[in-house]
């Protein structure tokens, strides 16, 4: 190979490591910039962009906005936004239309159901239309109360419409600490005070004493250990609680009140018998 030959080799080596670092494939995790809406009513349900969930009324003080991290090609995003983002590259934008069949679903009939006032009012439930509520654990809307009665529809607030997607892929994370800590962030809401070790495919993760007594805590890891076994390709996946015995305080010392000096009195001069000190005459006290 000629030294020109082998610049061309290095020069297509380059290129496709960059295709391969701006490329979405499946499986990987993307920061994402995303603006979506109902598109027969321009009704915008989902954003990451703060202006925008502002200038639409849907404005939520408890959200955190900015790109979010999604795994792609993995079925958790709508069917036609997955397909179509495992095909995007980093940095471009994109605009796609997905129907309700590869959207949220198509709407069924069966799961609209009219059940008695009362089944609410025993829950100190005010029945009324747009209201979320759960019915024998079933996740449901209110469309309609009438006497006696409240219609409360089952399916997917988005079923049956076409949604608009307005995204841009921000970048593509690689290193496992940063992927893992991602995870932790999609899963739990946050990766704030969680150590993160891994050594190949084992993972050690220790965690914060915020979240050893957090019941979402119990639920959220299994999805962690989920998705670091198919996103990272973890063989181990290690959850340490460390507890530490708290160092015992010791109590001030009282202070002892400070001893008054003792005074030596005077020496007195000796006296013959019988006469007081004063009644020596000055040779007496020669003597």
């Amino acid at each position: 190979m000629t030294e020109k030959e082998g610049a061309k080799t290095h020069h297509a080596k380059d290129e496709e490591k960059d295709a391969a670092e701006t490329k979405v494939e499946a499986g990987d995790i993307v920061m994402v910039e995303y603006d979506a809406w109902v598109e027969d009513s321009k009704e915008l349900f989902d954003t990451t962009n703060e202006a925008v969930a502002k200038d639409n009324d849907v404005f939520n003080e408890k959200m955190v906005y900015g790109p979010q991290p999604l795994i792609v090609g993995k079925g958790r995003l709508f069917p036609g936004l997955d397909e179509h983002m495992v095909k995007a590259e980093v940095g471009k934008e994109y605009e796609v239309l997905i129907p309700p069949e590869k959207a949220a679903g198509v709407r069924d009939p069966k799961l609209v159901e009219l059940h008695p006032v009362r089944e609410f009012l025993k829950q100190e439930i005010e029945p009324r239309v747009g209201l979320e509520v759960t019915v024998k654990n079933r996740p449901g809307h209110i469309t309609a109360v009438t006497a006696g009665r409240v219609r409360v529809d089952f399916n997917n607030k988005l079923a049956g419409r076409t949604l608009k997607y307005k995204y841009k892929v921000v970048s593509k994370p690689t290193k496992p600490k940063e992927l893992a800590e991602l995870i932790l962030k999609m899963s739990y809401g946050t990766s704030e005070g969680f150590d993160i070790e891994h050594h190949g495919k084992d993972f050690k993760v220790k965690l914060p004493d915020a979240c050893k007594y957090d019941q979402r805590w119990i639920l959220s890891k299994y999805g962690v250990v989920r998705d670091m076994r198919d996103v990272l390709g973890a063989e181990t996946v290690s959850f340490i609680e460390e507890y530490s015995k708290p160092e015992k305080k010791e109590e001030p010392k009282e202070e002892q009140p400070a001893k008054e000096p003792k005074v030596e009195k005077p020496a007195e001069t000796p006296s013959e018998p019988g006469k007081a000190p004063e009644e020596l005459s000055a040779e007496d006290r020669k003597a």
